[in-house]
C-alpha cells in the first residue's frame, strides 16, 4: 500500500475509536475487573433484516439476572460493533458504568455498508422525507426497524428503548430521533455531527486540513462492494513528518495532495464504486467546494422538525470540542425550535467526547478546569436521565434542568431554565485603535496588516502530525498575539466579572488588496500575572498571562453572503463580514482582560486560502496563491451575548 504506513495508521485508528466510541479509561476500567461485562452479560450476536432486505450486525448484551425486564440501550456505530465472536466481550458496555452496573440490555450496531452490516455506505446518509416504498431507506428507517426488531425478539425487554452515541455515533442518536419508532423513549446526541459543511471538514467554508488524515476513515469504501468485512480496509496518510505545518506549507495548493488518496486499480483493498480510483469521500470534497445540494441533502440539522416529541432527548457538548460544537448546539436549538417534547443540554468543560471518560482531574490541553467534571456528569446526569425515561416515570419531571452548563471561567456547574439564561442581553464592543476593545465607537480608522501566504499564522505553537487537533481549543495565544499579522484589541482590567453566555457575532468592516481572504476571529481570557500554575501545563509555560482561547471561528470571505453562491471581494473596498462564534458560558473574571484577536490565516487547521478568488480552492495553482495586504476598520465591532 504506497504511500501508508500501516501499522502507524492502525494505531491511530485504534486511538481515535477509543476516545470517539468505546470511552474506556485505564481509570474506568480499575473500577471494574477486565472480565467484568463476561461475568454479568451474557452476548448474541445477530443480522437484523431491514425493510429492503439488506441485514445489519448486531450484537445484544444481555444481563444474567433474568429476574426482572430491562430497558434497551443501542448504539450504531461506523467504527464497529467489535469484538466480533459471542465469546468475545468488550471490557465496558454501555453509556457509563453505572448504567453498566445497574442492569441494562446493551445493543451495538454496525451501520449500513460499514464492518459486518451488509449494504451501501454514504457518509451522512441523506434523509428521505416522503418515503414512498421500501427502498426508500436512511438512517431513520433502519433505526426504527432495529427497535422494532429489537422489542419484539429479545427477551426480559420493557419495551422501553434508548440511544446514545459520541461523534458519528452521536449523529446516528439525533437521526433515531426524526420519525421514531414509538419504543424510543430517550436520546442521548452527544458531540453529534450536524452538517458536514459547518462540522469536523468544513468551518464556514473553509476546509479544516487539520482533518485530511482523516478522510481515508470516513471514506474509503470497502473493497469488496456492499459485502461485509471484519478488518480495517482503510488507513491514514503517512506524512513521514512530525512537522505539519511546514509538509502542508511545502505541499503548496490542495490539488498537490491528490495523490494520496490515488491508488493501484490492482491492489483490490482500495477499488472504489463505480470504477473510481480515487478516495470516495476525497472526490467529493474536492469537487464540491460550496455548500450545494450534496452538502444541503446531508444535513440533519434542517430536519429536525421531524423528531418526535415522545422522544427525550439530551443534547450533550463540549465548549473546547474542536470536531463537533456547532453540531450539538444546533441541534439542541432546532429541537428546542421544533418540537413541544423534553429536550435539554448539558455541556462542560470537555474536548471531543471527554465527558464519557474517568480521568479524575478534568484538563484540556495544559488548562486545567477541575476534578471529577467527567464523573460527576455520568453519574448524576447521564444516568439520572435515561433511568427517569427508560425505568421510571418517564415525565417532563425529570429533575434535570433545561440547561445544565459549566462556565468556564468561574470553574463551576451552573443549572438554567432557557438556554441563553433569561436575563442575557446583547453588548457591542468596537475594535478601536491603540488595541483598545472599547465600548464606544471612536471612529472609523484603518488598521493595517499584511498576510503573507509563506507565512501564515500557526493555529498553535505546539503543532505537530496528529490526527485531529484537540488542545489548540485552549492553547495559549501569547504567540500569536505578537505577531506582526494578528491585530489585538483588549479591554482595560476587569473590575468585576463578566459572563459571557450564548452566541458571539464579529462584525467585522473589512477590505483587501486582493479580491480573496479569509476572516478568523478569537475571543481571548488574559490571566493576571499572580496566577498558579498547574502541574501538568507544559514546562515552556506559566499561567502567568495566559491568553486562554475561549471561542474561535472562520468565514472564509467568499461565503459572506451565501455559502452556496460564493463571490470574490472587490480590491480595496469596505465591506462588511459577519462571523457567527458558537455558544459558549464563560466568564472573564475580576482582575482578567477581554481580548479578540482577528487574522487571516490559521494555518494548517484550514487550509491557506490563496487571497486571488478562484472558483474551486481545492484546485488552485500555485500561481494563484499571492501576498496581500488587509485593512480592519475601527467601526468593526463583536457582540457578546452577556449574562448581567
Amino acid at each position: 500500500m504506497s504511500k501508508f504506513a500501516y501499522r502507524y495508521s492502525i494505531v491511530l485508528i485504534s486511538l481515535f475509536l477509543l476516545v470517539a466510541c468505546t470511552k474506556t479509561s485505564k481509570t474506568a476500567k480499575a473500577e471494574i475487573s477486565e472480565t467484568y461485562v463476561s461475568d454479568n452479560y451474557t452476548k448474541k450476536e445477530v443480522d437484523i433484516e431491514m425493510r429492503d432486505g439488506i441485514t445489519l450486525h448486531t450484537t445484544i448484551y444481555t444481563p444474567k439476572d433474568t429476574s426482572k425486564e430491562y430497558p434497551i440501550l443501542m448504539q450504531r456505530t461506523p467504527y464497529s460493533s467489535r469484538p466480533y465472536g459471542e465469546g468475545e466481550f468488550k471490557t465496558q458496555i454501555g453509556p457509563n458504568i453505572h448504567l453498566m452496573k445497574e442492569g441494562n440490555i446493551i445493543v451495538y450496531q454496525d451501520v449500513r455498508g460499514r464492518w459486518l452490516s451488509e449494504g451501501h455506505y454514504e457518509n451522512m446518509r441523506a434523509y428521505i422525507p416522503n418515503k414512498t416504498s421500501d427502498k426508500d431507506v436512511d438512517e431513520s428507517t433502519d433505526t426504527y426497524d432495529t427497535i422494532d426488531w429489537l422489542v419484539k425478539n429479545v427477551e426480559h425487554n420493557n419495551g422501553n428503548v434508548g440511544v446514545w452515541g459520541i461523534s458519528y455515533p452521536g449523529y446516528y442518536a439525533t437521526y433515531a430521533t426524526i420519525d421514531a419508532h414509538p419504543a424510543l423513549k430517550a436520546s442521548s446526541p452527544q458531540a453529534c455531527i450536524g452538517d458536514f459543511f459547518f462540522d469536523d471538514f468544513h468551518h464556514n467554508g473553509a476546509y479544516l486540513l487539520s482533518y485530511f488524515r482523516a478522510t481515508s476513515l470516513f471514506g474509503t469504501p470497502r473493497p469488496n462492494g456492499d459485502q461485509p468485512i471484519d478488518t480495517a480496509w482503510y488507513s491514514l496518510p503517512d506524512l513521514q513528518t512530525e512537522d505539519q505545518y511546514q509538509f502542508f506549507l511545502d505541499k503548496g495548493p490542495l490539488k498537490n495532495l491528490n495523490s494520496f488518496f490515488e491508488y493501484d486499480i490492482k491492489d483490490e483493498m482500495s477499488i472504489a464504486p463505480d470504477g473510481m480510483t480515487d478516495d470516495y469521500f476525497w472526490n467529493e470534497l474536492k469537487e464540491h467546494p460550496n455548500y450545494d445540494e450534496l452538502w444541503q441533502s446531508r444535513g440533519l440539522i434542517q430536519h429536525l422538525d421531524k423528531s418526535k416529541s415522545h422522544v427525550a432527548t439530551m443534547i450533550v457538548g463540549g465548549w473546547f470540542d474542536a470536531e463537533d460544537l456547532y453540531g450539538p448546539l444546533e441541534t439542541y436549538k432546532n429541537i428546542e425550535k421544533n418540537s413541544d417534547g423534553y429536550n435539554t443540554m448539558v455541556f462542560g468543560p470537555w474536548d471531543h467526547g471527554r465527558w464519557a471518560r474517568r480521568n479524575g482531574r478534568n484538563l484540556v490541553g495544559n488548562y486545567y478546569f477541575g476534578d471529577s467534571i467527567s464523573e460527576f456528569f455520568q453519574e448524576k446526569i447521564e444516568t439520572k436521565f435515561f433511568n427517569h425515561f427508560l425505568k421510571g416515570k418517564g415525565d417532563a419531571n425529570s429533575g434535570l434542568p433545561e440547561a445544565y452548563v459549566y462556565d468556564s471561567g468561574r470553574k463551576e456547574w451552573k443549572e438554567y431554565n432557557a438556554w441563553p439564561p433569561e436575563g442575557t442581553t446583547k453588548k457591542a464592543m468596537f475594535l478601536s485603535e491603540n488595541q483598545e476593545l472599547t465600548t464606544e465607537l471612536k471612529g472609523a480608522s484603518e488598521i493595517k496588516f499584511v498576510s503573507d501566504v509563506k507565512k501564515p499564522v500557526p493555529y498553535s505553537e505546539d503543532i505537530k502530525s496528529i490526527f485531529t487537533p484537540r488542545k489548540y481549543m485552549t492553547d495559549d495565544q501569547r504567540f500569536a498575539a505578537r505577531r506582526s499579522d494578528v491585530l489585538v484589541f483588549e479591554t482595560e482590567v476587569m473590575e468585576e466579572d463578566f459572563t459571557l453566555a450564548g452566541d458571539i457575532m464579529a462584525k467585522l468592516k473589512v477590505a483587501t488588496t486582493g479580491d480573496a481572504a479569509d476572516w478568523i476571529v478569537k475571543i481571548i481570557d488574559v490571566h493576571p500575572a499572580d496566577v498558579e500554575t498547574n502541574e501538568e501545563m507544559q514546562d515552556h509555560l506559566k499561567m502567568s498571562n495566559y491568553h486562554l482561547m475561549v471561542r474561535s471561528e472562520v468565514l472564509r470571505g467568499r461565503f459572506r453572503n451565501s455559502f452556496s453562491n460564493p463571490e470574490p471581494f472587490v480590491p480595496n473596498e469596505k465591506t462588511e463580514v459577519n462571523i457567527k462564534l458558537q455558544d459558549v458560558f464563560h466568564t472573564i473574571k475580576k482582575g482578567h482582560k477581554l481580548q479578540v484577536q482577528v487574522q487571516s490565516t490559521w494555518f494548517p487547521l484550514i487550509d491557506l486560502n490563496p487571497q486571488t478568488y478562484v472558483d474551486n480552492i481545492f484546485k488552485a495553482d500555485e500561481a494563484d496563491f499571492k501576498t496581500q495586504t488587509h485593512t480592519v476598520f475601527t467601526d468593526s465591532s463583536v457582540e457578546f451575548s452577556v449574562l448581567e
